[in-house]
């Protein structure tokens, strides 16, 4: 278990992002599936999901509701606000009245009277992030919410919101192909007490070491406008999953194991969130909380990657204005 900062919140060590389950890569996973899978990874000590209205939109949510309720009482469940009409290609949304008629919605279809952790899921630049902060405020004093978060919030969006309410976790990416959080947003937020939740934790599948140039994604999926998955970068990108099966053949690991637990190993109020659609991937991912890395472990991994430069943007032009704010 860790403690998400000061906030109070516990969770898994290790939680389970629901979203691919329903949205982003391909076609939805069979509906009975998907509460198998997060139905197991309570039973392996999982108590830690993460949903949004725009997973679906809605049907991740509603999946999620349905898989834990024989043990609701139990799990933490975070979901999100933010985007107009839970489209998330349809623009930003964070007004106090659509904040809380998600609230309203979300509760409905979790199957639930509270939503553990609200995360603004983008930054809105139309709505003051005060009010955003405020609105929260009042559902939590009504009990419709517990804890407030934001995802992908530059400083300057955290340092406001967190004098308003205090913000309990920030979900940003975050992996050994992306470090960016660890120059700013890191500093801040183990000064306010914030924890830290990260996704995409194996670089959206690549670090596994599944994916080479050669891979043909559904034409769903949210990689084909990546430029970090272009033919081309996947080619070029190849050293880094290489770097990371040589030192989990070292560590009779596999490669998802050894990029988790470097999360892990990070800071002790790092909770990372990845997501699969394989009961037998969520078991290999779940090991790797058993795998420690000694100072010479990381070392040895900061040294090789120091000398890698990743090619390719995370996301496209027309996304990365909305992040990072």
């Amino acid at each position: 278990m860790r403690q998400l900062g000061k906030s109070g919140l516990e969770v898994s060590a290790i939680g389970l992002g629901c979203m691919g389950l329903s949205f982003g890569y391909g076609p939805a996973t069979d509906k009975q599936e998907g509460i198998r899978l997060i139905r197991r990874a309570y039973e392996l000590g999982v108590n830690f999901f993460d949903s949004a209205e725009a997973y679906g939109p809605f049907t991740n949510e509603e999946l999620l509701g349905e898989a834990v309720q024989s043990f609701r009482d139990e799990v933490v469940l975070a979901t999100k606000f933010g985007f107009k009409g839970g489209n998330s290609t349809a623009g930003l949304d964070s007004r106090p009245e659509n904040i809380r008629a998600v609230a309203e919605a979300s509760l409905k279809r979790l199957k639930t009277d509270r939503i553990d952790l609200f995360y603004q899921h983008r930054v809105d630049p139309n709505v003051p992030i005060e009010d955003v902060a405020g609105t929260v405020k009042e559902l939590i004093a009504e009990g419709k919410v517990k804890y407030f978060g934001l995802s992908e919030a530059g400083v300057q969006s955290i340092r406001r919101a967190h004098a308003i309410l205090p913000v309990a976790a920030l979900q940003s990416e975050y992996s050994l192909w992306w470090r960016e959080p660890e120059h700013e947003i890191f500093p801040t937020i183990e000064e306010l007490g914030i924890g830290f939740v990260p996704f995409s934790p194996l670089g959206k599948g690549f670090l596994t070491g599944a994916i080479n140039s050669n891979t043909q994604f559904d034409k769903t999926d949210f990689r084909n406008i990546v430029p970090r998955f272009n033919e081309d970068n996947r080619k070029a990108n190849q050293v880094v999953v290489d770097k990371v099966a040589e030192f989990a053949k070292k560590k009779n690991s596999s490669s998802a194991q050894v990029a988790l637990a470097w999360v892990l190993a990070q800071k002790p109020w790092i909770v990372p969130i990845p997501g699969t659609t394989k009961i037998h991937r969520l078991e290999e991912n779940l090991k790797a909380g058993q795998l420690t890395l000694s100072n010479d472990d990381l070392d040895e991994i900061e040294r090789a990657f120091s000398q890698i430069e990743i090619q390719g943007a995370r996301y496209p032009q027309h996304l990365q204005s909305r992040v990072d704010r």
